[in-house]
C-alpha cells in the first residue's frame, strides 16, 4: 500500500452521484444493530430446534464469535493489504482499504455498507450451515456477532478517546497499524493473532510518539 498523507479531519468523494456516493457511507450502529439481531436469532432459533440442546452446545456460539477474530485479522493482513503488481491494482486496494487509511477518521467510512456486508454474511451462513448442519445456527450467530463487535472496537479505536484502563491497548496497537507501520498490527479486535503470526512492528515505537490523532 502507498504511503499518503495522513488527514484526520477530512473525507473524500468517491462517486459524484451522490446516491451512489451515500452508499459507501454507513452509521456504524445500523450493521452492528443489524448483526446483533441476527446473531441472536440464530441463537434463539437453534433453541427451538428438536436436535440442538443449548445446555450442551452453547459454547459453540463463543467458538463461533473466537473465529472471527482469526478471519478479520487474515482478511486485513491478505485482502485489505494484498501485494498490488499493476495500477488497476492499487487502484482497488486504495478504494477497499487505502481511503480508509488515507483518512482513518471519517466516521461515516469505519464499517462495511450492509449492501456489500448482507452479501458476504450470506455466504458465510452457508458455509457454516453446509460444513456444520443445524448446529452450523449457533456458530455463524457467534460469527456474525464477533463481526459486530469487532465494528464496534473498531469504531471506538478511530472515534472515541482511549480509556484509562486496560483496554487502551487495543488502541496503542492499533495506532501503530494507522500511523508507524501498515505492514504490521493487522488484528483489530483480537492482538494475540499478531503475535502468533509475527507480524507485530519489528520496532517497538511508543504510542504517544506516532502520528496519532489528539482527541
Amino acid at each position: 500500500m502507498k504511503d499518503f498523507k495522513i488527514d484526520n479531519k477530512g473525507s473524500k468523494t468517491v462517486f459524484r452521484n451522490r446516491w451512489m456516493e451515500r452508499l459507501t457511507r454507513t452509521h456504524f450502529a445500523v450493521p452492528v444493530t443489524l448483526y446483533y439481531v441476527i446473531g441472536l436469532g440464530c441463537l434463539g432459533y437453534s433453541a427451538g430446534l428438536p436436535v440442538i440442546d443449548l445446555a450442551s452446545d452453547w459454547w459453540l456460539f463463543p467458538v463461533g464469535l473466537f473465529s472471527f477474530t482469526l478471519l478479520e485479522y487474515f482478511i486485513h493482513r491478505f485482502v485489505f493489504h494484498f501485494h498490488t503488481a499493476s495500477e488497476f491494482e492499487e487502484k482497488l486496494q486504495y478504494y477497499m482499504h487505502g481511503i480508509h487509511h488515507e483518512f482513518p477518521r471519517d466516521k461515516d467510512r469505519l464499517v462495511m455498507p450492509p449492501v456489500m456486508s448482507v452479501v458476504i454474511a450470506f455466504l458465510f451462513w452457508g458455509i457454516f450451515r453446509f460444513t456444520f448442519g443445524v448446529q452450523g445456527w449457533i456458530l455463524f450467530g457467534g460469527f456474525i456477532s464477533g463481526y459486530s463487535t469487532y465494528l464496534v472496537i473498531h469504531y471506538a479505536l478511530h472515534a472515541m478517546r482511549p480509556p484509562a484502563n486496560f483496554l487502551k491497548y487495543l488502541w496503542k496497537h492499533h495506532s501503530l497499524h494507522h500511523y508507524s507501520e501498515k505492514g504490521a498490527a493487522y488484528a483489530v479486535s483480537m492482538p494475540l493473532w499478531d503475535y502468533v503470526f509475527g507480524t507485530m512492528p519489528d520496532v517497538k515505537v511508543v504510542h504517544d510518539k506516532t502520528r496519532q490523532p489528539s482527541f
